[in-house]
């Protein structure tokens, strides 16, 4: 009598597992027999992870710590179906009002630390034949003003996914960039906490001359429509899993939106970008 050998689960790390989307696409992932590294930076998130259902192995990951990226690596493993860089942050606020040691880990954690861990555990994709999902925002192809820092960050993630795609295409990993728009998962208000914890550059001077500004800017933010992860889960799961992933894909209600600003004049584009936030010459001077 034959014996079938049961093939072996696909495996996939996720980073930025406890958030919105990450912990959207580990918990779907789950489900459907993936043995899902869920990376998370704070030990008391370890549990949340472990009650999901299906194999979830929750893993210490701090992308801005090398040791702590090392640790990871060897943790999941020599081979690895997938990567979904989720781990990311938003620095929110007028250019010259956002202080350097925020900016800096506005790039720290969404590009600098999401390719330490692409690095690192890359051996181990290669082994899989697998894939990388890099989770990028519809912000990298149209930037607003005020979100300067966050679009800065994935329009530089979105030309590393390029580079990086192209140099993989001959070694058996295939690499995709999910850009969605704006999503129901709490990383706003993260941001608002974060930007009162790190404050201002430039002075009460600088604070006056923009008050008005931040004041109609962050009105415009809070009553902006958030959807809902689904549709970016979704992508997500289709690049790692279909037989031809697209290199790219615009996820929500946002991304036409953003397919018909891309094709403006420049100056149309700009003053509808002003409009969108309320800002008029009225906004800036103390």
């Amino acid at each position: 009598m034959s014996h079938t050998a049961t093939p072996p689960a696909r495996s996939v790390l996720v980073t930025g597992a406890t958030g919105g989307l990450g912990f959207a696409v580990a918990q779907r992932l789950a489900a459907e027999g993936w043995t899902v590294h869920a990376a998370h930076r704070a030990p008391q998130d370890a549990p949340r992870l472990a009650e999901l259902p299906g194999d979830v192995r929750p893993v210490v990951l701090d992308v801005t710590d090398d040791a702590s990226v090392r640790a990871a690596a060897e943790q999941v493993g020599g081979r690895l179906d997938g990567l979904v860089n989720s781990a990311g942050l938003i620095v929110q606020g007028f250019w010259e009002q956002v202080p350097g040691d925020a900016l800096r880990r506005q790039f720290d954690v969404n590009v600098l630390g999401l390719m330490a861990v692409t690095r690192a555990v890359l051996p181990a994709v290669r082994a899989g034949g697998g894939r990388i999902v890099n989770i990028g925002a519809l912000s990298s192809l149209v930037a607003l003003p005020f979100f300067g820092p966050i679009a800065a960050s994935k329009a530089a993630l979105a030309s590393l996914t390029d580079s990086l795609r192209i140099e993989l295409r001959h070694q058996g990993v295939r690499v995709a960039l999910v850009e969605p728009g704006a999503m129901r998962t709490g990383i706003f208000d993260r941001a608002v906490r974060s930007g009162q914890a790190d404050g201002l550059a430039g002075g009460p001077d600088v604070e006056r001359f923009y008050a008005r500004a931040v004041q109609a800017a962050a009105a415009s933010v809070a009553a902006s429509t958030l959807h809902p992860v689904d549709a970016a889960v979704d992508a997500v799961r289709h690049a790692l899993t279909a037989r031809r992933p697209r290199t790219r894909y615009l996820v929500g209600p946002d991304a036409r939106t953003v397919r018909v600003a891309r094709r403006l004049p420049t100056g149309v584009r700009d003053r509808a970008l002003l409009s969108a936030l309320k800002l008029t010459p009225a906004s800036f001077g103390g």
